[in-house]
């Protein structure tokens, strides 16, 4: 079973892909050597994220099958690993905030950021038209989400009832959000009962300077690795999945016990599928 994993913290530089893959090659390298089986890159990472304009992206904006992607293909197929990184994903006129999971046998899955915040590229990106959903790599089942998706508990819950042991978070944490990686990455984890990665990016793009704060969390919410806020890192951990698939919580047998999922009442739900008329960002006139 898979159970090592590696959480990557880089600095990214805006729209030099050929850079950007170097520095994601070099530290997969890294992480590889020191045990790690899957891992995991930041949101964008091979892209950028502060572009200003749809138009300005488009050019920089990636197909899966691209040959600039090949190298990662690669790496993966002669280490025999899984390597999760963020791109902006080219389909005809749209672009989508991806992230993709790549194999030993080539990609294995990918997924369009759902939940699309007024920031960065993020104005022009598509919703993602995808559902949620978990793949299972050697008997480890994971399931992604990215950066702003961390503050909707409606997407982890989601992957944890699909079976996730597992959830990554590539993401690009800015000034202002210093509470996701303290406090909502924890909470996601104990919550769903799983574990939670998020892969951080540091730097400065355009003016706005990345948090870092990379962290790994068990099913219990405690952090089990972390990162500072300026430097390269990366955090290893092991994946126990009989803890994130034990969803019986005891503490005093006969006296305090608690089920993450079994004790649920989604009958009493229905307000959360209704439709809301709160109005986005992106809609209110500039």
């Amino acid at each position: 079973m898979l159970t090592n994993v590696g959480v990557c913290q880089i600095d990214i530089t805006l729209g030099d892909i050929s850079r950007n893959l170097e520095t994601i090659q070099r530290v997969a390298q890294q992480a590889a050597d020191g045990g790690s089986r899957l891992i995991v890159f930041p949101e964008a990472c091979l892209t950028g994220y502060c572009f200003e304009s749809l138009g300005e992206a488009l050019p920089v904006a990636l197909r899966l099958d691209d040959l600039c992607l090949r190298p990662l293909e690669e790496l993966c197929r002669t280490r025999n690993l899984y390597l999760v990184a963020g791109l902006l994903e080219r389909e005809g006129d749209r672009v989508f905030n991806t992230a993709v999971l790549w194999g030993p046998g080539g990609i294995v899955s990918r997924y369009r950021k759902i939940h699309l915040p007024y920031l960065g590229i993020d104005q022009w990106t598509t919703p993602g038209d995808e559902p949620f959903s978990v793949v299972e790599i050697e008997g480890l089942r994971i399931g992604l989400s990215i950066c702003y998706d961390a503050a909707f508990p409606e997407a982890s819950r989601t992957l944890a009832l699909l079976g996730a042991d597992l959830i990554l978070l590539p993401t690009n944490w800015p000034p202002g959000a210093e509470i996701m990686p303290r406090q909502a990455v924890p909470v996601r984890a104990m919550e769903n009962g799983v574990y939670y990665a998020a892969a951080s990016r540091i730097g400065i793009e355009r003016g706005n300077e990345f948090l870092g704060l990379s962290r790994i969390c068990d099913p219990a919410g405690r952090v089990i690795a972390e990162a500072g806020s300026s430097q390269e890192a990366i955090l290893q951990a092991t994946i126990d999945v009989g803890l994130s698939r034990n969803k019986h919580v005891v503490r005093v047998p006969g006296a305090s016990e608690l089920h993450r999922f079994g004790d649920r009442r989604p009958e009493m739900y229905d307000e959360l599928l209704k439709p809301h008329a709160f109005p986005r960002p992106h809609d209110l006139p500039r």
